[in-house]
């Protein structure tokens, strides 16, 4: 006889009755326990057979990819060394401890971007290979990128295999990836490898750089199918896009970290990061540039503008860079007289607007003050200018996919323009930044307080890219867009302002004259889904939401969930997803409404304490419920 410790049978049968009066419970309320634990019934949210075909592909941003040593690389004087699969970016261990050891890992040669002699370093794969870049109780939660997405799907029960990460190596330019690791023959792969697993067609995710990445793959994918059958395969095998956070005109934080470099916030110096950046090929591709250049009949004393096109409502608000030229740069004298005319009241300074900086003359004007810019030059016609698939230096144009989204954040201060001047050091330390300009609040506005000229938009970028570059997408919208701005939380519709039929004149900006609360914040959706037909293009634009943190945001994941909901709802009759009101969703989305003293959004949470809640909104949870809410959105 097998006997039990811990005591008899009676007592082990009274230790188990609150556990079944529990489980009895839960039944009685029709709910599963890890539905009541999540907070959400995922039986009522993504499961249901009209679709479960869609397969979800997920291309990172810069430096969002995990890299893998593929090399036995010894480190002197340090027990920590690189051996094959182990971590280079990021192990911030090794960044700390044997940083030029770190550094072979990470650099490339500049001219072919072959890797250092002595260490290889390859994309990891799988969803890991993106979720964090550093797993670890510290630098997990600092490291995650797509962490926070994936637990959302599991949450609402979306499907491991239905969920596909496509990481590459951020370090590489477009025709590199494919010359060295054939990445869009196999994202071309994946796409229908998913159809083939799930019957239908694929919804992109690509977040920041991700995007450039993927409009190469469009055109690369021109080149590889008989022009009859591209937009076939593109009907076929994607469904929907989501440009998150694009930098569709380039970033102006690309020229910082050209010239002076940028930690991303790891524990190296500025020049340590520039000279690993500039051997990167892909350090080019979000350079600024300007969709309708100009060129500007003074060498000097054009308005602050890459354009001196008034009109052009998404031409850089001022010239990206402004340096200061010695006296003794003969060589560039030469090359590029300094103009001498009485209005021009800064003669030994030298501005680029962002199509200078595009084409190259900004590495060009300076050699005799920066001689890496040779370098770069030569990477920039060799991978830009000059490629035979894309030169992404250029406007984009909507790409032929049946639903895009443009989703980004705004009215953040982010970075617009820079004063650099030499210092007379050697590379990396040859530059000093005197100043740098920003965007915010509708004005410019500089770090050392002098005024700024140029043209501000009334809105701002996300803190990284500036908001002309990332509003281009509008320019994909037709001539007449709905309009609607609704809080971000969860709420009953009372603060939802919605025009229709907003006239909107090709390549301009819309205006939205509609009141906002400052203590709130809000999603404006721009929605067209009649000037192509049988396609849909929409542009969220998402208060105080930066750059980094846009795939991280639990309103973004709720909105990007209910489209994705109503696009393959057999039910749906809208075009898009209805803005009248949002209800919760997830135990998180309930509040304490101090005014009432009680849970707010009372048809949807009630107060259902848990041992562990420190506070009266963490109390507040989800109802149990039906599923049925959900149809009013649709």
């Amino acid at each position: 006889m097998i006997r039990c410790r811990g005591g008899t049978g009676s007592n082990r049968a009274l230790a188990m009755a609150p556990l079944l009066l529990f489980l009895l419970l839960l039944l009685g309320l029709g709910l599963s326990p890890i539905a009541l634990g999540a907070g959400v019934d995922a039986r009522n949210w993504g499961t249901d057979e009209h679709h479960r075909k869609f397969s979800g592909v997920i291309i990172p941003g810069f430096m969002s990819t995990r890299l893998r040593s593929w090399s036995l690389l010894d480190c002197p004087f340090s027990p920590l060394n690189f051996n094959p699969l182990d971590p280079v970016w990021l192990d911030t261990r090794k960044v700390l401890s044997v940083p030029y050891c770190w550094m072979k890992c990470m650099v490339l040669d500049p001219v072919n971007q072959t890797d250092h002699p002595e260490c290889k370093s390859r994309p990891d794969s799988g969803i890991a290979a993106i979720s964090e870049l550093d797993p670890g109780y510290i630098t997990g939660p600092l490291s995650s990128v797509w962490k926070d997405w994936v637990a959302w799907c599991v949450e609402f029960g979306i499907e491991a295999e239905s969920i596909v990460a496509a990481p590459y190596d951020w370090r590489l330019a477009g025709s590199a990836l494919e010359a060295r690791d054939l990445y869009f023959h196999r994202l071309r792969l994946t796409f229908e490898t998913c159809r083939k697993l799930r019957g239908g067609p694929s919804l992109v995710f690509a977040h920041s750089l991700g995007n450039n990445v993927f409009r190469y793959f469009l055109e690369w994918l021109k080149q590889e199918i008989a022009p009859k059958d591209y937009l076939m395969w593109i009907d076929d095998h994607i469904f929907a896009y989501h440009a998150l956070g694009a930098p569709f005109l380039g970033a102006a934080e690309t020229v910082k970290g050209w010239l002076s470099g940028v930690t991303f916030g790891l524990p190296i110096a500025e020049g340590t990061a520039r000279s690993m950046l500039s051997t990167f090929s892909s350090g080019l591709w979000m350079l600024p540039f300007s969709p309708s250049c100009v060129p500007p009949t003074k060498a000097c004393c054009c308005t602050g503008r890459d354009s001196c096109n008034e009109d052009d409502a998404f031409s850089w608000p001022m010239d990206v860079l402004k340096i200061d030229v010695p006296m003794d740069a003969g060589v560039s004298l030469e090359l590029n007289p300094l103009p001498t005319l009485p209005e021009c009241s800064l003669p030994f300074q030298r501005t680029y607007p962002a199509q200078k900086i595009a084409d190259g003359t900004i590495f060009l004007e300076n050699l005799d003050i920066d001689a890496d810019g040779k370098s770069a030059f030569e990477l920039l016609k060799k991978y830009y200018l000059d490629d035979p698939v894309l030169n992404p230096l250029t406007p984009w144009e909507r790409p032929p996919i049946k639903n895009v989204y443009c989703i980004y954040g705004v009215n953040l201060k982010t970075e617009v323009g820079y004063h650099f001047a030499p210092t007379g050091r050697p590379f990396p330390d040859n530059w000093m930044m005197k100043d740098v300009f920003y965007e915010t609040d509708g004005t410019l506005v500089s770090r050392s307080g002098v005024e700024v000229q140029g043209s501000p938009s009334a809105v701002t970028g996300d803190s990284t890219v500036p908001y002309n570059s990332l509003s281009w997408c509008k320019t994909w919208l037709g001539e007449q867009v709905n309009v609607t701005r609704a809080p971000q939380t969860a709420h009953d519709g009372s603060d939802v302002q919605e025009l229709f039929n907003v006239e909107h004149r090709p390549g301009g900006d819309i205006p939205v004259n509609v009141s906002r609360d400052n203590r709130m914040k809000y999603i404006t959706y721009y929605e067209d889904a009649l000037s192509i037909p049988g396609k849909k293009t929409a542009v969220w634009e998402v208060d105080k939401i930066d750059h980094r943190n846009l795939v991280r945001s639990p309103v973004l994941l709720r909105e990007l969930w209910l489209e994705i909901l109503h696009d393959s709802h057999p039910q749906a009759t809208r075009s898009f997803v209805s803005k009248a009101k949002r209800e919760p969703m997830r135990d998180e989305d309930c509040f304490w409404d101090y005014s009432k003293a009680r849970c707010a959004m009372m048809q949807r949470c009630e107060y259902r304490y848990v041992f562990g809640d420190v506070h009266l909104g963490q109390s507040c949870r989800l109802k149990a419920s039906t599923g049925t809410h959900i149809l009013h959105y649709l």
